[in-house]
């Protein structure tokens, strides 16, 4: 499977450290350079700032056009699926295992996200829990969890993205966010359990985008009406959450990640 690393010309220091950490769990990289927001000029008519989160910072814009170069970059490519990688990404030993190859990923499975974001409890509402390898499942996702560090797509998943005219939501939010993506019905993700990536900034080095994002998120009218829409959206949603948890055909389960211990495996599946 074609491991593609999104990595900015100006960090090289990331580079070489995700090929030092790729080379000791058995992958091979295929680096594609990042669209770099601090030296290029605006994207374009690429986005609609009128989209359900309001004006897309700059810094997620160029890093959605870069995820987009990455699926360009492997539908011009023979193999069904491949990884998708951002450079400040950390990797658990068992990452390799469902990096090398896709035999272990289900029938139907379009989208699989490999890492955990958010506070170390962070819980999502899943269903249909699949064995993948021993110790590790797969769940479909039905609530919100953000973040695009980690994760595999098929070439169809891939195709339809690449359909996208226009993004009305950073990457994340189009892959991952139920509440306000039209996208995450048809290409119903899968959460890996436990995870087995993380983004450095939750590990202490935060990420080259998150100053794009200080302007927008200064309290103002902007602000207050960019969380009020958010909340609404969060609100569709719940009745269809609610019947999926009284029906007992979904729970809010504890993402996990996988201990940085030879052999120590964790996962953290209780409902909450």
């Amino acid at each position: 499977m074609r491991i593609i690393l999104i990595n900015l010309a100006r960090r090289p220091d990331r580079l070489a450290a995700m090929t030092q950490k790729a080379a000791a769990l058995g992958l091979s990289l295929d680096r594609l350079e990042a669209l770099d927001a601090g030296l290029m000029q605006p994207p374009g008519d690429f986005f609609d700032d009128k989209g359900p989160l309001g004006e897309i910072p700059r810094g997620d814009k160029f890093c959605t056009l870069s995820h987009a170069k990455a699926w360009e970059h492997f539908v011009a490519r023979g193999e069904d699926y491949a990884a998708v990688l951002e450079d400040d990404v950390v990797l658990t030993p068992s990452a390799g295992r469902f990096l090398k190859d896709s035999n272990w990923i289900p029938a139907g499975a379009a989208l699989i996200k490999l890492e955990q974001y958010g506070p170390p409890g962070q819980s999502v509402l899943l269903s249909d829990f699949k064995t993948v390898v021993e110790g590790f499942q797969i769940a479909r996702m039905h609530s919100r969890h953000t973040g695009a560090a980690a994760y595999i797509l098929s070439r169809a998943a891939a195709q339809r993205l690449l359909a996208v005219r226009r993004f009305a939501l950073p990457v994340d939010h189009l892959l991952f966010n139920p509440n306000n993506s039209p996208l995450f019905a048809e290409l119903s993700p899968w959460q890996l359990l436990p995870a087995v990536a993380r983004q450095q900034d939750f590990v202490g080095t935060s990420s080259d985008i998150e100053g794009w994002r200080t302007s927008l998120r200064q309290f103002g009218w902007t602000y207050v009406k960019r969380e009020l829409i958010r909340f609404g959206y969060d609100l569709k949603l719940l009745p269809r959450q609610l019947a999926l948890l009284a029906g007992g055909k979904a729970k809010f389960t504890r993402i996990g990640m996988e201990e940085h211990r030879p052999g120590k495996i964790v996962v953290s599946s209780d409902s909450v």
